[in-house]
């Protein structure tokens, strides 16, 4: 008798297959739902929708991105081909300027800029999920696909200078009421504005390599993409 062969559901690529499709598919819900959500409370209510926008989605918008970190494992074990340090470089962006900053000091909350980073990252992450979606059933757009691979490149220098300007319009607030400043052992003592001072520069510094791998992967995406669309 020939070796057994498992059934299809069975086979260790199909349940990772299936297990990623959920994953993006959840996260694709719930990016489509804070976008949504926020273009139609713009309709109805204009500018005025902006000031609570944090209220409004916040929520979805901190479960969303929590659960993004799982990507880190994701990478880590391999199921999800991409580079580690580039990914874990956009995740800390998000976790700090939203559980950080936003998330910990309210009076930010109702700035415009955080509307608008809600825009910007949810956009990027809609057109990525769809794309990675699709991905691992096999299927594939040439419009989709050049579009997840392009889309970045004028939004996320933008995502970057709101970020930074989130945290230079919170600064004023850390310091007043000394937010996330905390007294150590020893006489130790961290000065909540400092920190977020000095990851300004790491911000911008981490945006160069963020930037150029993702140059570089369009380049390879693009490239793989074209040569498999000639031999169709």
């Amino acid at each position: 008798m020939g070796p057994s062969v498992l059934p299809t559901w069975l086979q260790p690529r199909y349940r990772k297959n299936v297990y990623l499709f959920i994953y993006y598919l959840i996260q694709f819900c719930g990016h489509s739902w804070i976008l949504t959500n926020m273009t139609a409370r713009f309709f109805s209510f204009g500018k005025d929708s902006m000031v609570d926008t944090f209220y409004a989605i916040g929520l979805v918008m901190r479960v969303c991105q929590s659960i993004s970190l799982l990507e880190l494992l994701h990478i880590y074990i391999g199921i999800e081909s991409n580079h580690l340090f580039p990914r874990f470089l956009q995740l800390t962006e998000r976790v700090v300027i939203l559980f950080g900053v936003i998330t910990s000091q309210e009076e930010i909350q109702e700035k415009y800029v955080v509307c608008v980073l809600f825009i910007f990252w949810n956009l990027l992450d809609m057109v990525r999920y769809t794309y990675s979606m699709l991905s691992v059933i096999g299927t594939s757009y040439a419009v989709l696909t050049w579009l997840s691979q392009t889309l970045w490149m004028p939004i996320y220098p933008l995502c970057v200078l709101a970020e930074a300007f989130t945290i230079y319009q919170s600064l004023p607030y850390f310091e007043s009421f000394g937010t996330n400043s905390t007294v150590l052992p020893f006489d130790v003592s961290t000065y909540f504005p400092y920190v977020l001072k000095l990851y300004l520069i790491v911000l911008f510094i981490g945006m160069y390599f963020t930037f150029s791998h993702l140059y570089m992967e369009r380049k390879d995406v693009l490239r793989v993409f074209s040569v498999k669309q000639k031999k169709m």
